[in-house]
């Protein structure tokens, strides 16, 4: 009976091995690929020239004629000091200068008379000469006052502060009443035309900045529409507070849309030369070295490959070096992988 048993044993199969451990993942081939940058940097609306405006001379306010927004012509009237000291002094000035052309018409008379009283013989040469210098000393002084009463003059036309062009007055920090400073502004007049956009752009930033290609601005009051722009200028040096750069960028072809003070964006769009570049999903790390798996399409089996990176933009990561064209890498699944794993490769949108 136990031989029978036996007999039967013998008879069947031997149990089945394990099955073949098989991953699926995702790959893609490397290539050379244009990477294309595109950064946004929200700044502020502003004219090209903003002038601040201030009396030459010091003194109260006396009247002030405009308001923040108010639209100014070229020569309009902002605003006025108190002009009783200036035209006192510049009636002073004006005495002064009626005296000494009194005083040098006398000299010269005088100087006629005794030249023709040398010619004569009846006096010294020395007196003629004393009268000379005496004539010369007055029109000095005539000079002198003359150019005395037109300063005052000046001094009393400074009273009166006045647009120097056609623009929009965007700050006002001085009322009626108030004693300011000679050069203390007391107004901001932007002008009418150019608008452009002031950002502030990290160090790392500049050279795309100025490489860029084409730079499109926004305005948050109006999305979709956007602005040709152009970078006007940029600072040399950082600022002291942020460490950023200030650039100017000009709006070509502004509209009626485009109002001073309004907030917008900058978006610069820089091309990369073409490089090799994966998806960052394929990347991992050993010992701080950034590696691959690189599927060996024959075999169907991954291989670790040590590369070095390059720069990183969105979900893409240039390869420098240790990948060729052509080649497959894993770029999803890496985590579950070992050197010499088979594995099986999904089309897309098959999971």
């Amino acid at each position: 009976m136990s031989l029978l048993f036996l007999l039967s044993a013998c008879g069947q199969d031997a149990p089945p091995g394990p099955p073949a451990d098989i991953r699926s993942v995702r790959a893609e081939q490397a290539g050379l690929q244009s990477v294309h940058n595109r950064t946004r940097y929200t700044g502020e609306v502003h004219a090209r020239y903003e002038t601040d405006l201030a009396f030459r001379v010091a003194g109260r306010v006396q009247t002030r004629a405009v308001e923040v927004g108010s639209l100014v012509e070229s020569g309009q009237l902002i605003a006025t000091l108190d002009p009783a000291d200036y035209a006192l002094a510049s009636s002073a000035a004006q005495a002064q200068r009626v005296a000494a052309e009194a005083e040098a018409r006398l000299a010269q008379q005088d100087l006629q008379r005794y030249t023709e009283l040398r010619a004569k013989n009846f006096i010294a040469q020395a007196e003629l000469d004393r009268r000379q210098t005496t004539a010369d000393a007055a029109q000095a002084r005539l000079r002198q006052l003359r150019a005395e009463a037109e300063r005052q003059g000046n001094q009393q036309a400074y009273t009166r502060l006045n647009a120097p062009h056609a623009g929009v007055i965007t700050a006002l920090s001085v009322e009626a009443g108030q004693v300011v400073a000679a050069g203390q502004p007391v107004a901001q007049l932007a002008r009418t035309g150019e608008r452009e956009v002031s950002i502030s752009v990290p160090e790392n930033a500049l050279d795309a900045l100025r490489a860029a290609r084409t730079l499109r601005i926004g305005l948050w009051s109006t999305p979709g529409v956007s602005y040709a722009g152009r970078l006007r200028e940029l600072s040399p040096m950082a600022d002291a507070a942020s460490r950023t750069y200030r650039a100017r960028v000009s709006i070509l072809q502004p509209d009626a849309v485009v109002k001073l003070g309004m907030t917008a964006t900058v978006e610069i769009d820089t091309q990369a030369a073409a490089s090799l570049s994966v998806a960052q999903s394929a990347l991992f790390r050993v010992g701080g070295q950034p590696q691959v798996w690189v599927v060996d399409r024959k075999t169907g089996k991954v291989a670790a490959r040590s590369v070095r990176l390059g720069e990183l933009t969105g979900d893409r990561a240039s390869i420098v070096a240790g990948l060729t064209a052509g080649e497959w890498v894993v770029t999803a699944g890496v985590h579950k992988l070992a050197p010499g794993q088979q594995v099986r490769v999904l089309a897309p949108g098959q999971s």
